[in-house]
């Protein structure tokens, strides 16, 4: 029996030479229910997220940089939570504290900026800057949710949890002034240009396509002009009638002489021929005139 030679190891897998290396974000992006802004900082993405309220990135319009905690809508709500986040804050060194907006407030959401956050250029201190400010958010969260507080006695009963955690939305905020257009970058400015030109141009050319459709077209005829009536007189209309069934002759004809007439000398005949009988039947009956009193 022959033991069996062992297969050597593998090695491990190498990058490919050339290959650019993989960049890992330093934050998330943006969701659409985010603040595009907050007091003077443009939120630029996401850091974390809890219970309590979010981390972000910030960056004033002169290149400042900060880390933004905010409360969630959940916790906003909530006076206690309020207070534990106004508390804090107070505690941070005040040299931490870039800017926050009123506590009295109830209708927004609390956040504070904290920093100073330089531009990442690679250097340890810069790293060192965004780490600290990160972790005092975390800090000022996590005194919200009260999650760091150490245990008391013994475990007994349900686990502790907040009436407002599964309210995770950003909070209320306020934005003045607006900030379009000023968020909008070089190439976001262009594009929005180039999109007001070409909606000028179509409706341009929907104005012309018009033109030349109905240029030519025939002018509709007016219809007939009635002249005022100047003498006070009133113009009737008359519609000749169809004569009722059963009588003869024409409305517009005049008298004439009928076959039961006789000449001055003779006797007329009752029976004769030509004569008309006498009306018979009820007076709703066609050829029967009427009695007048049915006309009322």
């Amino acid at each position: 029996m022959t033991a069996t030679e062992s297969q050597p190891a593998a090695p491990p897998a190498t990058p490919t030479e050339g290959a650019p290396p993989r960049l890992v974000p330093d934050a998330l992006p943006l969701q659409p229910e985010d603040p595009p802004r907050v007091g003077e900082y443009w939120l630029r993405g996401r850091l974390g997220a809890n219970a309590a309220g979010y981390l972000y990135v910030a960056r004033t319009d002169d290149g400042r940089g900060a880390v933004i905690a905010m409360m969630t809508e959940g916790s906003a709500d909530d006076a206690a939570a309020r207070d534990r986040f106004v508390t804090a804050v107070d505690e941070l060194p005040g040299s931490a504290v870039l800017a926050h907006n009123d506590a009295d407030d109830d209708d927004l959401a609390l956040w504070v900026a904290l920093g100073p956050v330089r531009e990442d250029d690679g250097s340890s201190s810069a790293t060192d800057e965004r780490s600290i400010a990160e972790r005092r958010g975390e800090d000022v969260l996590s005194a919200v949710l009260m999650d760091r507080i150490p245990q008391l006695g013994r475990l007994r009963g349900p686990d502790f949890r907040h009436h407002w955690e599964n309210r995770r939305r950003p909070g209320l905020f306020r934005i003045w002034p607006l900030p379009w257009p000023a968020v909008l970058r070089p190439a976001s400015r262009v594009a929005l240009m180039l999109s007001l030109l070409a909606m000028a141009l179509i409706m341009a050319l929907a104005v012309l396509i018009a033109w030349l459709l109905f240029r030519n077209a025939p002018e509709v005829d007016p219809g007939p002009v009635i002249p005022p009536n100047t003498n006070g007189t009133a113009t009737v209309t008359i519609t000749p009638t169809t004569p009722p069934p059963g009588t003869t002759g024409s409305p517009t004809q005049g008298p004439s002489s009928s076959p039961s007439q006789t000449s001055p000398g003779q006797t007329p005949s009752p029976t004769g021929t030509g004569t008309r009988p006498a009306p018979t039947g009820t007076p709703d009956s066609p050829g029967t005139p009427a009695d007048p009193a049915d006309r009322f």
